[in-house]
């Protein structure tokens, strides 16, 4: 196979990114920030990148859709309508126009309720029979050579792909493989696959329909979003269900860590923030940054208290189990502890009665709020993510970028971010945060221990934040990664 070379120097490789969500117009989780950042990153360097993307309120209303084309699909009676848009400071994004599948209250996926909406196959696979269209040509102005699916909702974007015989070389991007986009058998017929697709070498999976199996079976290349959860999901305990395909794939699936954006994630330039602060005023900053959050949630005025802050999903794999249990361990210590989230029930009653329990040391917000969430991460000295297991994680990157040391268990993109503070990392000034194995809330309380004594000395958790602040986790490495991976379905001519 030829070396790659430099996009720039040839004609730019034409890409087209299918998602469900993207920063800041539609988002449930760490996806839209990677789709918000991502392209941008390989348009800059030299790809020639388009988004596919649901027509979902937030983004029509964004920025005006010039139509391209009307489509017949297995979707829907009438014609949709594909729009180009320019979404601010993205690359061109195809809207995919169809108000009967996208134009709903709720979040992306579910009602108001909460409920899954019933017809989400069909929406999503409309999502990915919109990319396969482009890939074969509905938009004469502009073809991708590559289309690259992000989780199960585009997921059937490989399958149409080679289905249709496509020449386009397909990538699918695992974010999370607990979310595998699982529908009863009863639907295929809905999808406008060949019937030979409903198979285990196929969409088949355990008698219903997956279309996350369908990416991974399907794409020429797999990545999901870390080294550490590449290798994880290939075994029994990580891989649900799917690590056998995964072993079997192994050699076109790789872990390409996520990034930061340093212009959306910044304490020298969040307006969120009573103080702005780089590396060099860290301390000043983060001073009143702390302030103001124990102000604004109720915890004492004590700016010696450590502060342990935590933004997250309230569910079991989040780890949140585990650190409701180890509230009073910390309360005894004397951390404080500032939480924003929501999710299970259970667990949100378990923080509020914390927070009555323990009036002045905990306070927990349920619900989300960017700009408290960017504040925690300013006020905290610590930011706890003890997942049970994590693809990836960006809350540990953002914690870095503030200089709240990450309190993390070692699994997935925790372990490849976060270097554990143990006396060798000290010693050489590698060390940016704190790390335990064990799945318990002593393992937790253990790591925390060793960050309360650190937190004592100061001048040696100074030089952490200094580390910490300094890592470079952008995007620009990110992307030469998944351009290399690019060149390898669609080489640079000799």
């Amino acid at each position: 196979m030829p070396r790659a070379r430099h996009s720039r120097c040839n004609t730019p490789l034409r890409v087209l990114h299918v998602a469900a969500e993207i920063y800041p117009w539609v988002k449930t989780g760490g996806l839209g920030d990677v789709v918000a950042a991502l392209p941008a990153a390989l348009a800059a360097h030299g790809a020639d990148v388009r988004l596919c993307l649901p027509g979902f309120p937030a983004l029509l209303d964004a920025a005006p859709a010039r139509e391209v084309v009307r489509l017949a699909t297995p979707f829907a009676i009438e014609r949709v309508r594909i729009g180009l848009a320019q979404l601010p400071g993205q690359p061109p994004a195809y809207i995919v126009d169809q108000p009967s599948l996208y134009d709903r209250p709720g979040n992306p996926y579910t009602g108001p309720t909460g409920a899954d909406w019933p017809d989400n196959h069909r929406r999503f696979a409309l999502l990915s029979w919109v990319a396969a269209a482009l890939a074969a040509g509905a938009d004469p102005s502009w073809r991708p050579a590559i289309v690259h699916g992000h989780d199960w909702h585009a997921g059937l974007a490989p399958a149409y792909l080679r289905a249709s015989g496509s020449a386009a070389a397909s990538v699918f991007t695992v974010h999370n493989l607990a979310y595998q986009g699982f529908f009863p058998a009863s639907v295929f017929g809905e999808l406008g696959l060949p019937p030979e697709f409903f198979a285990m070498h196929g969409v088949e999976y355990f008698g219903g329909v997956s279309l996350l199996k369908a990416g991974l079976f399907y794409a020429d290349r797999l990545t999901t979003v870390s080294p550490t959860y590449a290798a994880e999901i290939q075994t029994p305990a990580f891989g649900a269900n799917l690590d056998g395909l995964l072993r079997a794939r192994r050699a076109i699936l790789r872990g390409i860590l996520n990034g930061v954006d340093p212009k959306v994630w910044n304490p020298s330039s969040d307006p969120a923030l009573p103080l702005a602060y780089g590396v060099d005023d860290a301390e000043t900053g983060k001073a009143a940054a702390k302030a103001e959050l124990q102000r604004r949630l109720g915890l004492a005025r004590n700016e010696a208290a450590p502060l342990f802050g935590a933004i997250t999903r309230l569910t079991p794999q989040k780890g949140m189990d585990l650190l409701l249990s180890a509230v009073p361990g910390l309360v005894e210590r004397g951390a404080q502890l500032a939480l924003l989230g929501s999710g299970d029930g259970g667990l949100e009653a378990g923080f509020a009665a914390a927070a009555s329990a323990y009036p002045g040391r905990v306070a927990g917000i349920f619900g989300y709020d960017e700009n408290l969430s960017r504040l925690i991460f300013a006020g905290a000295d610590v930011v706890v993510v003890p997942s049970r297991f994590e693809p990836c994680g960006l809350t540990q990157l953002y914690a870095l970028r503030y200089g709240a040391l990450p309190l993390v268990r070692r699994t997935g993109g925790l372990a490849d971010t976060v270097a554990d503070a143990t006396p060798d990392a000290l010693g050489e000034g590698s060390a940016t945060g704190f790390a335990f194995d064990e799945e318990s809330a002593a393992g937790l309380l253990a790591a925390a221990g060793r960050a309360l004594v650190l937190y004592g000395k100061q001048a040696d958790w100074r030089r952490m934040i200094r580390r910490a602040m300094t890592r470079d986790f952008s995007w620009d490495a990110a992307a030469r990664q998944y351009l290399a991976l690019y060149r390898e379905l669609v080489p640079v001519p000799a």
